[in-house]
């Protein structure tokens, strides 16, 4: 019988996928970050992974954001939410709908692959706040 087992460097490889190469800050300092209230999520018309968000992000009418976490989240469980958008990113529209900006999550990658509900072993969790702040604050 012959086991396997991964070594250390290559566990931490499979979780930590590797770094992209260092930016000027200036290039950082372009993001705008801001807090934003998720006021309305449902299932995207026309794509199977997205979730078309309305947000308060400070601004009188708001904006749309489409996000690609649809298998991690139920729409309903996402209204009240405080998430940390990147809210400079240029309009673009995605299978029919308009998205302005981009909603930041984390991507755990498993080792064993498979994991949670992704096939390929991925859990995408959405980045939130711990204490509630203005829509529109600025992240830094």
């Amino acid at each position: 019988m012959i086991t396997m087992t991964a070594t250390a460097a290559e566990t931490s490889t499979v979780q930590n996928p590797a770094f992209k190469p260092q930016i000027p800050y200036d290039d950082f300092a372009k993001l705008d970050l801001r807090v934003a209230t998720i006021k309305f999520a449902e299932a995207h018309p026309n794509a199977d992974r997205l979730l078309k968000v309305q947000v308060d992000d400070g601004s009188p009418e708001g904006r749309q954001v489409c996000a690609g976490i649809r298998q991690w989240y139920d729409p309903q469980s996402l209204i009240g939410k405080q998430v940390i958008i990147v809210a400079n990113l240029e309009p673009r529209k995605i299978r029919g709908e308009i998205s302005q900006g981009m909603i930041l999550a984390a991507s755990d990658l498993h080792p064993s692959g498979g994991g949670t509900d992704d096939p390929a072993g991925r859990d995408v969790v959405v980045l939130t706040i711990d204490k509630p702040v203005k829509p529109g604050s600025v992240v830094t």
